[in-house]
């Protein structure tokens, strides 16, 4: 979560910077804004994908706890690919 919280901080302040570069007519403060902002957001997107990607791992790992515990009768092994499955769920949706 702080990865996250990192990313929209240089993004906003990226957006600032690029913002009160171009106000007072600095070309360098506003291209420096410009690339903090285009860094974060980037950044953002890849982080992003990453957590979608993890969550649906750990959902089909869940998927296939359940459908072994099923088929083994192990009630142990299903509750936690119910777990498993409700947390990669979670996960793809942050």
């Amino acid at each position: 979560m702080t990865e996250r919280l990192s990313n929209t901080l240089n993004s906003y302040l990226g957006g600032a910077k690029q913002t009160v570069g171009e106000t007072i007519g600095s070309t360098d403060l506003a291209a420096s804004g410009a690339q903090q902002k285009a860094q974060a957001d980037a950044a953002q997107k890849l982080a992003d994908a990453k957590q979608h990607t993890e969550g649906t791992a750990r959902k089909i790992q869940g998927e296939l706890q359940q459908a072994v515990g099923s088929a083994t009768n192990d009630p142990e092994l299903k509750a936690r690919g119910a777990g498993n499955e409700a947390i990669g769920e979670v996960q793809r949706n942050v």
